[in-house]
């Protein structure tokens, strides 16, 4: 669909913007005081990561700041999310700041504004510093606590002038990939027994949303977490059962809490697996349930769940690590994948949406996308990248998106405010390295030439578009 079609369909005031994160693009590990993350260390252990890459350069972003303002400026966004680094702010996770590294997050969140940019601005996306994760991490309530008195400290410096806060970016995924199945950092394989970190970075959201506010800070908070839609393979029963268990994983057990107070009820042969988590104090809860200024959806795929174990052909890493579990994820042989292996399948979006309305109505604040995009296989030449793909993918998925929240659409009740494509620039992609390519822009690894793709050009021309 070409850019200035889409734009037709875009709501008036709607908020364009980009988002990245700290440990996938800044480098400059050891460099003005910055600590080491647990992210750190796991790319140091043979095997862990895709082709033993580190993320100790990434994309330069430390040192290149400017150029990448200059980017996105002349991409037009309304605004930029960012992740801060916690152990660049606070290296051991303690209560020593580290000066030099909250003055980059502070000239760069003036250097936005300068640009006319508003700063979105994430305060943990997966870099927990390394004595926490030594120290147990999220299995450990202690980390919770921490991470409080980092958003404090953030809230005090630059409150004043972020646009808006998010507390936690994708708690499932680090509780699924990181504690339950060893594919993430900090690599512990404990599968259910790992939902202790699910209750203990809720509660830290919770905290965290306390401490900003108690700091003063001027911008909204919310939360970011990744939503799937979740069906079974077939009509049986035993289908059935472990997508109700799938989505209970991957969505419920982190939206239910924040916007409803509690979790979900979960009975029969599901409950024991939940017991943890329904075993929690209504103090808890309480601290969880913080009023929200908006919510974040991060969304890339659904899931379609199948009952044994197995690993579905065409489906990614995290699959088959899922070996080990009772059911595994099945793959969609009548759409596309991405590089990623993972299903295109726009009118999903729209579901996910839907979904959100249909099961916290009222208690759903207004909605911002804080994460879509997909890997493609971008290659260089002649000085362009034709990433047709993915500029599919963008518009398939946005007019999902505009459908569903229409009026008279299934998910018209949303106040669905913004978008965030993911990501600005390719960058270090967790476990699988530099292997997949997520950016508007192509960055040449070796180099750090930056190279806008096609999608980059679309997307600037649907966002004058749409004004």
């Amino acid at each position: 669909m070409e850019a200035e079609e889409l734009a037709l369909r875009v709501p008036k005031g709607f908020r364009f913007g980009v988002a990245t994160a700290a440990f996938q693009i800044e480098g400059a590990v050891r460099e003005d005081g910055r600590g080491l993350s647990g992210w750190d260390d796991f790319t140091r252990q043979p095997g862990r990561i895709l082709n033993g890459d580190t993320a100790d350069t990434a994309d330069d972003h430390y040192h290149r700041v400017a150029e990448d303002l200059t980017l996105m400026k002349r991409l037009g966004v309304d605004a930029y999310r960012f992740s801060i680094s916690w152990p660049r702010v606070i290296p051991d996770g303690g209560h020593r700041v580290n000066a030099a590294g909250l003055a980059f997050y502070d000239r760069l969140v003036d250097q936005l504004l300068e640009a006319g940019i508003s700063p979105t601005a994430t305060l943990y996306h997966w870099d927990t510093p390394l004595p926490l994760e030594q120290a147990g991490g999220w299995l450990n309530r202690n980390t919770a606590e921490r991470l409080a008195e980092y958003a404090s400290v953030l809230g005090s410096a630059l409150g004043d002038r972020v646009d808006q806060w998010i507390t936690l970016n994708e708690p499932a995924t680090v509780t699924l990939l990181g504690y339950g199945l060893g594919v993430h950092a900090p690599g512990k394989a404990l599968l259910f027994d790992g939902l202790p970190s699910a209750h203990h970075q809720l509660l830290a959201h919770g905290l965290a949303a306390q401490a900003l506010r108690a700091a003063g800070v001027k911008g909204g908070i919310g939360v970011t977490n990744v939503h799937m839609p979740v069906v079974p393979a077939s009509d049986s029963a035993e289908d059935a059962l472990f997508a109700q268990l799938f989505d209970l994983l991957q969505n419920r057990i982190y939206a239910d809490p924040v916007l409803l107070g509690h979790y979900p009820e979960v009975s029969g042969p599901l409950a024991e697996i939940f017991a943890a988590l329904s075993e929690q104090s209504a103090e808890d809860l309480a601290i969880i349930h913080q009023p929200l200024d908006f919510y974040g959806l991060n969304y890339y795929a659904p899931a379609k769940i199948a009952a044994g174990g197995g690993i579905a052909t065409g489906n990614s890493e995290e699959a088959a690590a899922m070996s080990g579990l009772p059911f595994r994820l099945e793959s969609w042989p009548d759409h596309p994948v991405t590089a990623f292996d993972w299903p295109v399948v726009p009118e999903y979006f729209g579901v996910a949406l839907t979904e959100q309305v249909e099961r916290y109505g009222q208690a759903l604040p207004p909605v911002y996308i804080t994460e879509n995009g997909t890997s493609c296989f971008d290659q260089l030449a002649d000085g362009e990248v034709a990433d047709q793909a993915r500029i599919d993918y963008l518009a398939g998925h946005l007019a999902a998106a505009f459908e569903a929240t229409a009026p008279g659409g299934p998910a018209s009740a949303m106040d669905l405010r913004g978008y965030y494509c993911w990501s600005l620039l390719d960058n270090f992609e967790w476990a699988a390295g530099y292997s997949q390519r997520f950016g508007l822009v192509y960055v040449d690894f070796e180099t750090l030439t930056r190279t806008p793709k096609k999608s980059y050009d679309w997307y600037r021309r649907l966002i004058a578009a749409s004004r």
